[in-house]
């Protein structure tokens, strides 16, 4: 077990002996250890008790707590990682412009290869969208030979932005038109689609937000996405090519209806994950998620070695090859960075 999930009310979480403890309604119910945990993800009336955080820091456990009907993430992070060095390369980069855009061209050519896979491999096994499908792959096609002459960051962000009008054109064709999903939309989202997305994506940018701090890099300090109060930038940056990859998983569990209508309600908030399709999601989200922090890891590990090419990577080990593993997900050929 790396990973918990905690969705209920009027739970109390506690530290005992190595191990996680939970009372309801002041009856100790249950433990488990800590020395599995990476990370622990908490939604409901739960409460923590101080001294659990402190032991959470020291085990380099991580807590993300999801507050409210719309799940803000909030996140308690471990010690963070002692080589300052690391922090200090990547400042000088964000503020350097030609390697600044160097790494945002790297990031945007990932993000559009893994649409264009995507919606590539569909083509052959949805034929109803076959013209959705195909002008999107054109158009994304051709943004792609043009990534690496964008001259600035704003131009850059003006292709990301028309590329990702082309893609979720075409994802529209693909989700269950029972859901009445019309394209991306948030804050709140309007559609189960949308809402499933948003989950998955706060959930995965979480998780680079961990996985920048347990290497010991600023995750608010990003290149592709500027610096922002209140925005974990850099985060914002790794999960970038991974988004496809998402969106493959959010269309199976449509598709293959894990997750269906009657799973969600509409309010004046929003539409709205119920309890039980929240416990749905998080047994289906965990295999994929032990694939996407394996890409986060090594993506990196990659960012180090071109912040200091001459350093040893040191506890993070030596550096795979990047690409994501994706025989969780029923997408063929999906390349994140």
């Amino acid at each position: 077990m790396s990973t918990l999930y905690i969705d209920r009310k009027n739970v109390r979480l506690d530290y005992d002996a190595d191990a996680l403890v939970f009372y309801e309604n002041g009856e100790r119910i249950g433990t488990i250890p800590l020395a599995p945990l990476q990370r622990i993800v908490v939604r409901g009336n739960v409460s923590v008790d101080t001294s659990l955080l402190g032991k959470l820091g020291a085990h380099g456990i991580g807590l993300i707590v999801l507050s409210g009907r719309r799940a803000e993430p909030s996140l308690f992070l471990p010690r963070p990682h002692n080589d300052a060095e690391r922090r200090l390369a990547q400042y000088r980069a964000a503020t350097d412009p030609a390697t600044c855009l160097a790494i945002a061209r790297d990031i945007v050519q990932s993000k559009l290869q893994t649409q264009h896979d995507l919606l590539q491999a569909k083509l052959d096994t949805r034929p109803e969208a076959r013209y959705e499908l195909s002008r999107a792959v054109r158009g994304i096609s051709g943004m792609l030979q043009h990534v690496a002459s964008q001259p600035d960051l704003a131009a850059l962000r003006g292709l990301e932005g028309a590329a990702a009008n082309l893609y979720f054109a075409a994802f529209a064709a693909l989700v269950p038109a029972s859901l009445n999903f019309h394209g991306r939309n948030r804050r709140p989202p309007r559609d189960p689609a949308n809402a499933v997305l948003s989950l998955a994506y706060t959930l995965l940018h979480s998780e680079a937000i961990l996985a920048a701090h347990a290497a010991g890099l600023d995750p608010a300090i990003g290149f592709f996405h500027q610096t922002s109060f209140g925005r974990e930038s850099l985060a914002s940056d790794l999960i970038e090519a991974h988004r496809a990859a998402v969106d493959a998983w959010v269309l199976q569990l449509f598709n293959q209806q894990t997750l269906r209508a009657d799973n969600f309600s509409t309010t004046s908030e929003g539409c709205l994950l119920g309890k039980a399709g929240r416990t749905v999601f998080y047994k289906a989200w965990e295999p994929v998620a032990e694939h996407l922090r394996r890409a986060l890891d090594r993506q990196t590990r990659s960012l180090i070695r071109t912040l200091l090419p001459n350093s040893p990577q040191g506890d993070n080990g030596e550096l795979s090859d990047s690409g994501f593993d994706d025989s969780a997900l029923d997408t063929p050929v999906i390349r994140p960075a």
